[in-house]
């Protein structure tokens, strides 16, 4: 056989993913084991959602359209982004994707030439420098401030002469904290001084608690350099449909709009009518499970202390990200055989001595999960 794509031969797998099969094939062979270890509520999506889309199967919604997304979600998407976010944008610059996770892939390989660099602010979501490393890129890496999770002039120093992008995360995964203005305002000046890029993930921006969010494209000129990524999956309960979008200058959508027709052509039709019901229907859904996130937040960071460990501010996503002290990848592994719960290692996000837990589950799980993990540190 002849050799395979080393360009994809040397991509890691899925940390996140793989740790969350594991915990699977435990479950298969009948032990009871609680997994906090993947991002994705544990909610039903909404009814009206569900419905929408049940509608447009009903009425036909089953063929070919429009490569860029229905006219209807873009416009939903359009306004949704004028009237919440500030940010009047047309809809020949958005674009809806097969995920957010797809418009984070796409809008990399229309930036990037071979050689480009990336700046990752750690800790990091685990798909970014896969996705700069298909596109040809390489990634420099700014480990931002462990005590207070917010950016500092350091940053600046990662940028040369090749860099052509910054990616930030907020609500970040993993660590559940929110960049403040200040924050934004250095990203913002560095991208306007060097002439980047930015490309701002904002998939958790409605599962924020006390704080507020602020899209990184209202800032200055940052509209013209900014590529502003979002779905439904998180927000909505809605991370099977594999449903997102982007908005970013026409030049760049242009760009991803021919990856896509080469991909998927588009996203799925009749789900695209699921997310219209979601951003042009009743909201009390989402803020029903940003409440329910809220409350299983503040049973996690009532606990974790009190066993001794210290946790990143946990401001917004349904994540907590613990201090550990010892080897994080050690640690999981001994959480999860000796008492069956299945976390995520800090160095799958370039974290280590951190471990990622995800609270997108119920609240007498979570209570569970801790009293195992207390029983096995005391054991």
């Amino acid at each position: 056989m002849k050799a395979l794509s080393e360009k994809v031969s040397g991509i890691a797998p899925s940390s996140t993913l793989e740790i969350a099969d594991l915990a699977r094939r435990m479950e298969r062979e009948g032990i009871d084991v609680i997994s906090l270890s993947i991002g994705e509520p544990d909610f039903d999506t909404p009814v009206h959602i569900k419905e929408a889309c049940i509608n447009a199967l009903r009425r036909g919604e089953t063929h070919y359209t429009q490569s860029a997304g229905i006219p209807e979600l873009i416009d939903a998407v359009v306004e949704k982004y004028r009237v919440e976010n500030h940010l009047d944008c047309r809809a020949e610059e958005v674009i809806v994707t097969c995920g957010a996770k797809h418009a984070i892939y796409q809008a990399i390989q229309s930036v990037l030439n071979p050689g480009d660099e990336v700046i990752l602010i750690d800790p990091a979501w685990v798909s970014y420098e896969p996705c700069v490393q298909m596109a040809g890129g390489r990634v420099r890496h700014y480990a931002m401030n462990a005590r207070t999770f917010q950016l500092d002039d350091k940053l600046g120093e990662k940028i040369t002469s090749r860099t052509k992008m910054i990616v930030i995360n907020t609500p970040s995964n993993p660590a559940g904290t929110v960049l403040n203005r200040d924050s934004l305002r250095l990203v913002a000046d560095l991208c306007q001084d060097y002439d980047i890029f930015a490309l701002s993930d904002e998939i958790y921006e409605k599962l924020i608690y006390d704080r507020m969010h602020i899209s990184l494209a209202t800032l200055g000129d940052m509209r013209e350099r900014t590529i502003t990524v979002n779905g439904f999956s998180k927000a909505y309960a809605m991370t099977g449909w594999r449903l997102g979008y982007a908005i970013a200058p026409i030049e760049i959508i242009r760009q991803m709009l021919k990856i896509q027709q080469h991909e998927v052509s588009h996203p799925t039709t009749f789900a695209m009518w699921g997310g219209v019901a979601a951003l042009k229907g009743d909201k009390r859904c989402v803020e029903e499970m940003r409440r329910e996130f809220d409350r299983r937040r503040m049973f996690i960071a009532n606990e974790l202390p009190t066993m001794g460990f210290t946790i990143a501010p946990m401001e917004g996503a349904f994540y907590a990200f613990i201090r550990i002290p010892g080897d994080d990848i050690e640690i999981a592994r001994s959480w999860l055989e000796g008492a069956h719960v299945a976390v995520t290692p800090g160095s799958a996000f370039y974290a280590s001595g951190w471990i990622r837990l995800s609270y997108a589950t119920s609240l007498p799980k979570l209570q569970e999960a801790l009293r195992r993990i207390r029983a096995l540190d005391l054991s």
